[in-house]
């Protein structure tokens, strides 16, 4: 269908307004100008009429008064619908209580299209209609929101890495062989051989790290896990730098500094959309370094305390035993006198993926770390030091039964030059849905991908 707009009230060639968006708006008090964009709501009170004017960058408030404006231009203001695609041309005049701080004296609309029935009205609705109505659930002004502050995080995420030196390497998301696990791996048929979705960039990650020594890389990553839980997609972004030459205390630093940096970066570019979504800041504002740190087994010592214990039964949550891996439940009860996240080290190696570099003094346990995050959000970083002596690595792919054929190119990086280093992980939904205060990752991410959900 192709739209003709038209115009109404206009004097002269519209072309001859400037053009600006809302979030320039403030440059140009005094003068007119035009916005282009769609209604978000409207109110009227008697020869008044609001219109709410979004564009992208922001909202403006473009108000018009009988008689100011023909009888003409009012009419349009009282027939335009919800969504509807308009331009506004008037005068910019500031005014505290208006969205952004400016209005427009309205002089002119032009309507591109009516929006009949949009079906996102005011009113509460349920997670699954709204995720059903997810191409046009972005447009409410949370998920704008959200996904401003994902949009920030992704580029500061570029910007600490190039920064530093590091060299941006993009991983393939067809690969041959799992990375940390055979259960959790999309499987598609690769012209007549079996090729899965990637887990994890970092495989491919370690051979580049010993060509330009710092790398990372920032791309989609996929896990079949059957899990419906608040903290799980199958499809998702993850972030993942790695160092030659590094040994976990190195790892332990550069996390630091990057979960430090990009809580920074969001404080200092977002503050609009962390108010917008009536985030406590005060809590961001606390994440300094240095992080508290505890080994795993300072972890299950408190994990196994009689009252904790109590505290899991009462919320039906899965009871810890010392040797397991950490649950919600112990990652809340681990954060919750924190005001920053804690790095939880030295996990036991028999519950970490294959590659993981065991601890010289005490080989059953792995020079790795996860990172949690405060208020209940959990681990929103894994990394460790990875195996660098290609004896104790084959030996490891056997002890995990993984076809080492298809992983002789990792093992051929231990064989020529050799040396410790180390990386980690970060899901971007995690660390956003923290940043932002969002209960689910469904909601930091444009479309997810959840167990039950493939549409849109």
């Amino acid at each position: 269908m192709i739209l003709t707009p038209y115009n109404c009230g206009l004097s002269g060639d519209n072309t001859l307004s400037i053009t600006t968006a809302i979030g320039d708006i403030g440059r140009w008090e005094g003068q007119e100008v035009r916005v282009r964009g769609w209604l978000y709501n409207k109110r009227e009170k008697g020869r008044l009429q609001f219109l709410i004017v979004r564009d992208g960058t922001g909202y403006l408030q473009a108000v018009a008064f009988q008689p100011d404006v023909p009888g003409a231009v009012f009419e349009e203001c009282q027939k335009a619908t919800q969504e509807s695609s308009l331009d506004v041309t008037g005068t910019v005049r500031k005014d505290a209580r208006a969205p952004g701080g400016f209005e427009m004296s309205l002089k002119s609309v032009t309507i591109h299209q009516l929006a009949h029935g949009y079906p996102i009205s005011p009113k509460e609705h349920g997670p699954d209609f709204l995720l059903d109505h997810r191409h046009l659930w972005l447009r409410s002004s949370k998920q704008h929101a959200l996904l401003r502050i994902r949009s920030e995080v992704s580029q500061a995420i570029r910007d600490f890495f190039h920064e530093r030196g590091f060299v941006l390497i993009d991983s393939p998301i067809l690969t041959p062989a799992a990375c940390e696990g055979t259960s959790t791996l999309f499987e598609t048929d690769y012209f007549g051989d079996k090729a899965y979705l990637s887990q994890s960039g970092q495989l491919y990650l370690e051979p580049a790290c010993m060509a330009f020594g710092k790398v990372y890389c920032f791309g989609p990553t996929f896990r079949a896990e059957k899990s419906k839980t608040r903290r799980h997609l199958t499809e998702f972004w993850m972030v993942e730098p790695e160092v030659a030459y590094a040994g976990l205390p190195e790892i332990l630093d550069l996390a630091e500094d990057f979960v430090v940096a990009l809580v920074g970066r969001a404080l200092e570019r977002c503050r609009d959309d962390l108010k917008t979504l009536e985030r406590d800041v005060t809590r961001l504002e606390r994440v300094r370094k240095p992080f508290p740190r505890m080994t795993y087994d300072d972890a299950a010592a408190l994990l196994t305390r009689p009252e904790v214990v109590e505290r899991a039964k009462a919320q039906d949550a899965p009871p810890f035993r010392p040797g397991d891996d950490l649950g919600g439940f112990d990652e809340t009860v681990l954060t919750e006198p924190l005001d920053r996240p804690v790095m939880v080290t030295h996990y036991p190696a028999a519950i970490k993926a294959f590659y993981m570099q065991p601890d010289p003094a005490r080989p059953d346990r792995a020079l790795c770390v996860d990172v949690l995050a405060p208020e209940g959000y959990g681990e929103i970083i894994g990394g460790s030091q990875r195996i660098h002596d290609h004896d104790l690595l084959l030996a490891r792919l056997e002890e995990h039964h993984l076809p080492v054929k298809a992983f002789q190119w990792y093992l051929d990086i231990r064989k020529y030059g050799s040396v410790p280093h180390g990386g980690f992980g970060m899901g971007i939904e995690r660390f956003v849905a923290w940043i932002a205060g969002i209960h689910h990752l469904r909601e930091t991410i444009p479309y997810p991908r959840t167990l039950n959900r493939l549409y849109p």
